[in-house]
């Protein structure tokens, strides 16, 4: 089958290909995850980059143009689950991405007892809206502008916001800073509300967080390439690593990642002619295969 006609089909279909791929991810997590209740989670983006003309309903980067995709993940004895999938468009604001993430792990029968998320997601409306869970957050050094150890409450002052909209929360900054050129070197600034000593917030921060950029390092590695520019075909085939890292981490205790590769052709050696059977049936597939593995 030409990679042409995959492209059409995903094309005509919209995002009901998309959605159906999006649930077989979330049940892979899902039974992994049997029994489990609460999970800490870190939610962050991702980008990928072209410089080519611009595409309409694309986030935007510095440099060229880029298709930006957020996830929602947990860690779950030593496997790094996703829960939760928004891809970024203009005009989406990052409280709307972080709504749409917890929805979805809320929609999904799970408590969220932690939430992290890095710099980049610091908003009063982000701020206001995670403060009804426990949470750490990473604050830019320009928008509090503190360069020696602290530890105390701080109220943002968002030129956007007036004065009774502006947000409280305990502020740590570790470390003393080490101006070079006007850069930001060797500080951290957390924005939380949880009540534990500092360096257990920077602790536990770490644990939940840092695994997210493991994930994306590994979606990339079976990400395909492709020189579409549309949209829905680009979205569909990182939806598509996505899976395909969900289902690696069951198996990447028994076997490298170039061996997971040549099971998957193996897995779906399937005469493809009829496309929509293939898309629609791979769901199947996938969760028998994790049956099978996580068999003991």
């Amino acid at each position: 089958m030409s990679p042409q006609t995959v492209r059409n089909y995903v094309e005509e279909q919209g995002t009901e290909v998309i959605e159906k791929l999006l649930e077989s991810m979330r049940r892979i997590s899902m039974e992994i995850l049997k029994g489990v209740k609460e999970v800490d989670i870190s939610i962050d983006w991702t980008t990928k980059t072209w410089y080519g003309k611009p595409v309409e309903g694309l986030g935007s980067s510095a440099k060229g143009n880029s298709w930006n995709y957020a996830t929602a993940t947990t860690k779950y004895q030593n496997m790094v689950l996703l829960l939760a999938f928004v891809p970024q468009v203009n005009g989406m604001s990052k409280d709307e991405i972080v709504k749409l993430l917890m929805e979805q792990i809320v929609g999904m029968g799970l408590k969220v007892g932690l939430v992290t998320l890095d710099a980049g997601f610091y908003t009063v409306e982000v701020l206001k809206f995670i403060s009804q869970f426990k949470f750490v957050i990473g604050v830019p050094v320009g928008d509090v502008k503190i360069y020696e150890e602290f530890d105390g409450e701080y109220t943002t002052n968002s030129k956007r916001h007036k004065k009774e909209e502006q947000v409280k929360f305990r502020l740590l900054v570790y470390g003393k800073e080490s101006l070079r050129r006007g850069e930001d070197r060797g500080v951290l600034r957390e924005a939380t509300n949880l009540d534990l000593p500092k360096r257990e917030v920077l602790k536990l921060y770490n644990k939940v967080r840092s695994p997210i950029e493991t994930s994306y390092r590994n979606i990339k590695a079976f990400l395909p390439f492709t020189s579409s520019t549309k949209f829905i075909f680009r979205e569909l085939i990182f939806v598509l690593a996505m899976i395909f890292y969900s289902l690696y981490t069951v198996f990447k205790n028994v076997m490298t990642r170039e061996e997971f590769r040549l099971l998957l052709i193996l897995c779906f050696l399937d005469d493809l002619s009829d496309l929509k059977d293939f898309i629609f049936n791979l769901e199947e597939t996938l969760i028998n295969t994790i049956d099978l593995f996580l068999w003991r």
